[in-house]
Order: structure tokens, then sequence, then C-alpha cells
């Protein structure tokens, strides 16, 4: 008799099913936030991208015209709904398999989880070339070459091939990782020491104000690394070059200045307070729900 039919004759739920849920509410989290904080994240990557005042990024998408405003919208939609259900869904089965295998040879749980939030990280890296054709999208100069989120897919892949579409790689797998295991390993201890909520909507605050912190804090922490992604991907062809030498570019195209380097930083800690604050809430009210 396999595991999942002895769990249905005695009553318990498969753990399958127990774990699906992960998934189904990471992604309607993410698609949630996405909707909402766009138009900022479009004022944010022109400041990552120019190196331009947030006032300046505004006026450049007023000049952009509205119809422009949500241009490559479906790219993040796939991708942040796609990464984020990754993002907890692997997290939970990564941590149940370790944790199997971990609870007889003494390895501490913070390590066991902590390896199981990394490699979520990684996985996620496979879906770099929504990221890829959303900064083209994005990019004014490259408004006149690519239509939309599938012409830009063709265009790359025929002209260019599949390498292309994986520009910028280096910076997101330097990014997800770490970041993963600092989310999922303080997310549990900052929650502990907010005020105990009583009630749905104190949770949901908890939740809102843990997830909020946490993105805004390791947005700032992992900027550069935005910084060099944005720029590798909003280049079409030519060298890859190494992710170190584009940071150095970008160093001294800014004067060797340290705050223009994060320039857009704190409207990105604006925008990742509310993204992880939505994602957060959300993902946990769902999964209370499902």
């Amino acid at each position: 008799m396999t595991i999942i039919s002895r769990q249905l004759k005695s009553g318990h739920q498969p753990e399958v099913a127990q774990l699906k849920p992960h998934y189904a509410c990471g992604s309607i989290a993410a698609f949630t936030n996405i909707v909402v904080t766009f138009p900022i994240q479009k004022v944010l990557f022109r400041q990552q991208l120019h190196g331009v005042l947030a006032v300046e990024a505004v006026r450049q998408l007023q000049r952009d015209g509205l119809r422009n405003l949500y241009r490559g919208l479906l790219p993040p939609l796939l991708q942040k709904s796609t990464t984020v259900a990754i993002m907890f869904g692997l997290y939970e089965d990564f941590s149940r398999v370790l944790l199997d295998r971990a609870g007889s040879s003494g390895i501490p749980e913070l390590a066991t989880r902590s390896f199981a939030a990394a490699l979520a990280g990684t996985a996620e890296a496979v879906l770099t070339p929504f990221e890829r054709v959303q900064t083209l999208l994005q990019d004014h100069r490259h408004h006149g070459r690519f239509n939309n989120t599938a012409h830009t897919f063709r265009t790359l892949l025929t002209e260019y091939g599949v390498r292309e579409c994986y520009r910028g790689l280096v910076p997101v797998l330097l990014r997800n990782g770490p970041s993963n295991v600092l989310f999922f390993g303080l997310r549990g201890p900052i929650k502990e020491q907010l005020p105990e909520a009583t009630s749905r909507a104190g949770h949901m605050v908890n939740d809102f104000v843990c997830g909020g912190l946490l993105g805004a804090g390791l947005g700032i922490m992992f900027y550069p690394l935005n910084v060099v992604k944005s720029r590798a991907q909003s280049q079409v062809g030519g060298a890859f070059r190494p992710c170190g030498e584009v940071l150095l570019t970008v160093w001294r195209e800014r004067g060797g200045s340290l705050a223009m380097l994060f320039r857009g930083a704190h409207l990105n800690y604006h925008r990742s307070l509310l993204s992880w604050g939505i994602i957060n809430a959300t993902y946990e009210l769902l999964l209370k729900v499902l």
C-alpha cells in the first residue's frame, strides 16, 4: 500500500495535497502585488538604468504616454507569479525533504532550512528570461524595436539564441539565494517581536509589517546587484561582460559616487516595503483560507 493510500485510509490528508497551497498562495500573492506596484517599478527601473532623479523618471514616463505605462507588465506578471510560487513552494518542499534526511544526523534545523531557502532561490533563476524581456520592454531606447512580450522573446531566440535570454544571470543568482536565506530565516523572529495579534486583521497587519520590513531591508542590501542586472540586461547582442566589470562601468559613469550608485534606492525601499508587505500578508491569509 502506498504512503498516500495509507494516509487516506487513516483519515490524514496526503502530504502532496498539504503542500499544494504554498504554490497557489505564493502565485496569487505575487499577482496582486505586481498589478498594484508596477508603475512604481517602472520609475525605479529608469533610475537604476540612467541614474536620474525620481522626478525626471516620472517625467520620462509622462512623455511616453499613458498607453505605455503598463508596457512590459506581462513578463513580470508571469515571472513574479511563478518565482514567488517557487520561492514559497520549493522552500517548503526542500525543507520537508531535508529535515527528514537530516533528522538523525544532528544537522541544526537553521542550517537545513537555510540550505532549502538557497536552493529555492537558485531554482527561481530559471525564469531569468522574463526579467530580461521586462527590462527590454521598459527601456525606452528599445520601444521601436520590440513590440510586446512574444515579439521580444521571438527576436532574442531567432537572432541571438537561448543564451541571450539569460544575460544578467549572475547578478540574479547572487541576489536570489542569499536574499531567500535571510527572508525565511528572519521572517519568524521579526514577527515574534511584533505585538501579539488577536484577530485576523491583526495577523494581516503583522504579516504586512514583517514582510515589508524584510523586503525593504533586503532591497537596499542587494540594490547594487539589481543595478548591475538592469545595465547588463538592457544590452542586446555583443559580449557577455562579467558582473564586476559592469559594476565598475556604472561606478565610473556615475563619478565614483556611492550616492549615485544607490540612486533610486529610496524609492526601491518604499516599493519593496509595499510589495513584500502585500505578498507576505496575502500569502499568509490565503494559506489560512485554503
